[in-house]
């Protein structure tokens, strides 16, 4: 199964990434949940370079990356799981629960606490949403995210196979539940009892500050209900919502080097 992994990790991300991409992108076109109210083409450079740039540097600072720790930690009995008895999936799908709930307190984090704010707000700042804009976070917050999961790795001893599955997880779902994709009503209230939805999660990129903080899960809807950060819709409807910052609504303004050194130049709110 390590073999395996080592062998074939880049080629399975890149390929669910590109699969999932597209698919999101095409829905967007064919059946979009809103009209856009700024340029697709100068948001999609933004946020496709961040999006470069961010793979770039987790390669070049942890070459290794959350793969390669869990394998080590393996080897060297690192972790809880390393040190029990317990049915190999049973851990992969406990290890995958504890992923989330931690991208779950990470985000609360990132919105509670200002010095992580900054950094996230780059994500916040986009005055529409879509398939691109799950991808649109500033590196450093990029680089803080990469070395919590490496410590909840190392903290767990998840195995290799679990850390990959969660990783692909992620990155599909936060494209999907950015895309700006029509999903009708009665079927979005089921799905979001699985998995967070676009309309769920649009939510939490509204103007409104007691909207944006809400909804923060990223792949499993559960937590938001159970530490009670859930809400259903917007006020203002899904049609009409204003999407991003309210300090933050010149899109001539925010051009890649903008972007790159706003938690130095941007205020809190």
């Amino acid at each position: 199964m390590n073999v395996f992994i080592i062998d074939n990790e880049i080629f399975l991300r890149l390929g669910f990434f590109f699969a999932i991409f597209i698919s999101m992108a095409i829905w967007e076109q064919v059946n979009p949940r809103r009209v856009l109210n700024t340029s697709k083409g100068n948001r999609w450079v933004v946020n496709l370079s961040i999006t470069f740039i961010d793979a770039f540097i987790i390669r070049l600072i942890f070459p290794m990356a959350a793969i390669g720790i869990a394998l080590i930690a393996q080897e060297q009995k690192w972790g809880l799981f390393n040190r029990i008895a317990m049915d190999g999936w049973a851990i992969g799908i406990t290890a995958i629960l504890l992923f989330d709930l931690t991208i779950y307190f990470q985000h609360v984090a990132f919105h509670s606490i200002p010095l992580f704010w900054r950094l996230h707000m780059v994500h916040h700042t986009d005055l529409d949403i879509d398939v691109t804009t799950g991808a649109r976070f500033h590196p450093v917050e990029i680089l803080l995210s990469m070395a919590i999961k490496m410590g909840v790795i190392i903290l767990i001893g998840a195995p290799a196979y679990s850390v990959l599955i969660f990783e692909i997880l992620l990155n599909g779902t936060s494209m999907f539940n950015h895309s700006n994709i029509f999903i009708s009503p009665s079927i979005d209230r089921i799905l979001r009892l699985l998995v967070v939805t676009p309309d769920m999660h649009r939510v939490h990129h509204s103007v409104i500050i007691r909207e944006t903080n809400s909804n923060f899960g990223f792949n499993f809807p559960w937590w938001d209900r159970v530490f009670r950060t859930y809400k259903d819709q917007p006020d203002k409807g899904h049609a009409d919502m204003t999407i991003g910052l309210a300090n933050f609504r010149d899109a001539k303004r925010l051009t890649l080097p903008y972007i790159l050194a706003l938690p130095l130049l941007g205020k809190r709110r």
